[in-house]
């Protein structure tokens, strides 16, 4: 059961991507034609929300990105939680791998994004973009050119970006979060202690999680947290166990049901009002900026360089062991499109630069993208190498 669902979510993931792909387009264009002004007025547009003693503010973009991503980061922390419970990562031999990679795909990212940036033009805080991986369309385009790939390179591949965006989500917390209202943070506190004791209720209505989750998001947005650790937070506490004998697990039921409207409504929905971004100006930045050009290269080069080195590494001293069936050549293909950001990138780098000048942020959108592209093409080069050889060595085996 444990490996069916591991591979639902990653079927899910892979469609998906063409969506996420679509709508990345989609406000590129849109940002460059005739309707922008009407596309930027729209993402600007103040909506303001009152429940009882609940009432924010906030533009049409930061709706997206402070409460849908939410459920986005409740979706991966509840894939990990299962992964390491019951999946393919519940074996200390198999998690060690991921974690190498994982660790490698935080350190050498970012040193490659400081050392272009540590100096008076450049600006440090964009860092945890060059850390993140866009899980459904790196997914996706290894579904594309990589068909005959085995299961374990994608359980892989999804592995390592969901642990690394899960560690640029606390990292950017501690690290960029401003003034924090104490008694707003002590709320979220206090309603996902009470969440957890929900969770010892095994007959709980469902609707009890989905109100305590919002209450949690709610105190979190006003204690000026980002609102992804709530998502990851409250999914630490969705039980693991049956309500009922014979009945699928809590976490298994939110996963099924959540995840499809995640990848094919939210993801897309934020990729829409993220990604889209004049060109024109900021296009020949692309080599003198050193945030555009820190991303570019922390993606497409110090990415796969240390997913891969990390899992040599570790590989090398015995800590852990290559996934059965699959080669290096694989794993360097996954390593390679470890790089591609997109949606993940563009969420850290809005926590990033948020309350600097638009001009940085465009910048950091122009470095991902292009960072994001040179890694799908290169890893899809080494996954049609890898694809021929594959092909040759069943054909040489005796039948």
């Amino acid at each position: 059961m444990a490996r069916r669902l591991t591979l639902d979510f990653l079927r899910t993931e892979s469609g998906a991507g063409i969506v996420l792909a679509l709508a990345v387009a989609a406000a590129i264009g849109v940002a460059n034609s005739p309707w922008a002004s009407r596309y930027f007025d729209l993402l600007a547009t103040p909506i303001p929300v009152r429940i009882a003693d609940f009432a924010q503010t906030l533009s049409l973009a930061s709706w997206v990105a402070d409460g849908l991503m939410a459920i986005f980061f409740l979706v991966v922390g509840m894939e990990i939680k299962f992964e390491v419970l019951r999946g393919e990562l519940a074996s200390p031999r198999r998690l060690a791998l991921p974690a190498f990679a994982a660790a490698g795909g935080l350190i050498v990212p970012t040193l490659c994004y400081l050392v272009l940036n540590l100096r008076s033009h450049g600006d440090i805080r964009g860092w945890p973009a060059a850390t993140a991986t866009d899980i459904a369309l790196a997914l996706a385009i290894l579904a594309v050119v990589g068909p005959s790939i085995p299961s374990a390179v994608r359980v892989f591949l999804l592995t390592v970006a969901i642990a690394d965006d899960l560690a640029a989500v606390g990292l950017t917390a501690l690290m960029f979060t401003g003034k924090v209202h104490a008694e707003a943070l002590a709320g979220a506190g206090l309603s996902l202690a009470v969440l957890a004791l929900l969770s010892r209720w095994r007959r709980a209505p469902f609707l009890f999680y989905a109100v305590g989750f919002a209450v949690v998001w709610g105190f979190t947005l006003d204690s000026g947290v980002g609102t992804s650790l709530a998502g990851v937070a409250c999914a630490m506490v969705v039980p693991a166990g049956a309500r009922r004998a014979g009945q699928e697990s809590v976490l298994k039921y939110f996963m099924d049901s959540i995840h499809p409207y995640v990848a094919y409504a939210v993801l897309p929905l934020f990729a829409f009002t993220a990604a889209g971004f004049p060109i024109g100006p900021v296009g020949s930045h692309l080599v003198t900026s050193p945030i555009s050009l820190g991303l570019l290269l922390a993606l497409a080069v110090g990415k796969p360089l240390g997913v891969f080195g990390f899992s040599g590494l570790a590989a090398l001293t015995r800590v852990a062991r290559r996934p059965t069936g699959a080669t290096w050549l694989e794993l360097f293909g996954a390593a390679l499109l470890c790089g591609v950001g997109i949606t993940a990138s563009l969420f850290f780098g809005r926590m990033s630069f948020a309350g600097g000048g638009a001009g940085d942020l465009d910048e950091a959108r122009l470095g991902i993208l292009a960072g994001s592209l040179l890694a799908t093409l290169s890893g899809a080069a080494v996954f049609v190498g890898a694809n021929a050889r594959r092909r040759d060595r069943d054909e040489t085996e005796p039948r």
